[in-house]
């Protein structure tokens, strides 16, 4: 055997190491949440994406992560421009633009990437087969991740999507944060247990823009729940469940408040009835969202 047949040997051995990524946690967790979202009615055709910061030893076994397929530039994406500099390096699987979620769980390596942020951009390591690029809110995510990560160094998803009875209780209810959160938190014994930090609001903005993605990062710093008003919900967490169960909580309140907001209402969960639950539960919470 001469030289150069031995170091494509030497080649395909390596190439054989890799796990089938296609069977990775990763992207199995990917195919099954975004299924599941769809399933709900949470993320009608590409509506909805989610980023989830990944571990570079965890992906190292399913990729070899020094190969770069192509680069993204941000600028590609949505004309952002911002300091990316906290994430440089840190590797995530992202849904695609223009991506339908009902898809992704038959064809991931069309409607998924993993990428890994650079400073002028993201380098593709996998996915987007067809040509594909990352959502055009992955400006708003990384903004988030990085605003998350100094609250909460674990945090590693950030999840946005379309639940119904959410979107619909924007139409109906004021929209101040306070407000919002204790009648969300009135729905259902479990609400302040869940999401103690309550749930941020933004005004109605323009979507895919850095102003956007700025002015929800801000909000990421005080809670791990932002509405866009008339247009969805972003959730961060530790974990694909947690991040899923936050916006679920919101969205199964929000179900109960629009089947009931037209009702006289002969019965609640008072304010001291939730103290009561906080504190046998051992969770801090906005203590300025009660009226006590």
């Amino acid at each position: 055997m001469g030289f150069l047949d031995e170091i494509k040997k030497a080649g395909k051995d390596i190439k054989r190491a890799f796990k089938d990524v296609l069977s990775a946690p990763f992207v199995k967790e990917m195919c099954d949440t975004t299924a599941n979202m769809y399933r709900l009615g949470w993320d009608e055709r590409n509506g909805g994406n989610i980023s989830y910061m990944l571990d570079e030893a965890e992906v190292g076994e399913y990729l070899d992560i020094n190969n770069v397929i192509r680069k993204i530039p941000l600028a590609g994406v949505n004309e952002a421009n911002f300091d990316v500099a906290p994430l440089i390096g840190k590797i995530f699987i992202v849904t695609g633009t223009g991506k339908y979620f009902k898809n992704v769980k038959d064809d991931p390596e069309t409607n998924l990437g993993i990428i890994r942020v650079a400073k002028d951009g993201v380098e593709l390591l996998w996915g987007y087969k067809d040509g594909g690029r990352p959502t055009s809110e992955l400006p708003s995510h990384l903004m988030c991740h990085m605003a998350r990560l100094k609250i909460d160094p674990q945090n590693r998803v950030v999840m946005h999507c379309h639940p119904t009875n959410t979107l619909a209780m924007n139409y109906v209810h004021e929209l101040d944060e306070k407000k919002f959160t204790h009648t969300l938190w009135e729905m259902c014994t479990e609400c302040i247990v869940v999401f103690p930090d309550g749930v941020g609001i933004l005004p109605w903005m323009l979507c895919g823009t850095n102003d956007i993605g700025v002015a929800t990062s801000e909000k990421m710093s005080e809670f791990r729940l932002v509405i866009w008003a008339m247009h969805g919900i972003y959730g961060a967490g530790k974990t694909m469940d947690e991040t899923f169960g936050l916006i679920e909580t919101v969205e199964k309140a929000a179900q109960i408040y629009m089947l009931t907001c037209n009702r006289p209402r002969i019965n609640t969960i008072k304010d001291e009835d939730m103290v009561k639950l906080v504190e046998l539960f051992g969770v801090e919470y906005r203590k300025d969202f009660l009226d006590l």
